[in-house]
């Protein structure tokens, strides 16, 4: 389902769209917010419900380990985008999970007209660190249909 505006939106996502996330805005395409789902200060798996404005996504980015790691993404509400580099964008809507494996350059975000949220899994690894890449363009983001 498609969400224009904000307000109904919120009234739908159950698991809060949070505080605007300041900490990485250069990350992202538009306005996107994180709320925390897990106490990060015991060290618990890391998961945050990570919503984005319609048309906001975040940058190419690799998420690198030498053992496990990677990212699992849940959809919980409205519609958005999901692309590994030199594949087909795939549609994320309420209920799909992607299991993105480590080392592989991705994207996720909003569909230009909706609000979208997701909960996004850190999944623990040996020498684990995220690589921020360069921003999708908005050529490449227009053409996706």
């Amino acid at each position: 389902m498609k969400y224009t505006d904000k307000n109904e939106f919120i009234k739908a996502d159950n698991f809060g769209v949070g505080a605007p996330n300041d900490g990485y805005k250069q990350y992202f395409s538009g306005d996107s917010f994180l709320n925390p789902l897990t106490d990060l200060q015991n060290g618990e798996l890391t998961m945050y419900n990570v919503t984005f404005e319609p048309g906001c996504r975040n940058n190419w980015h690799i998420h690198h380990a030498d053992k496990g790691g990677g990212q699992v993404l849940i959809c919980t509400t409205g519609e958005g985008w999901y692309q590994e580099e030199g594949k087909e964008p795939k549609e994320l809507l309420p209920g799909t999970v992607i299991v993105i494996p480590p080392n592989v350059k991705h994207w996720h975000g909003a569909k230009k007209d909706t609000w979208f949220s997701h909960i996004a899994v850190e999944v623990p690894g040996e020498n684990s660190n995220n690589e921020w890449c360069e921003p999708v363009s908005d050529e490449e983001y227009e053409k996706i249909d």
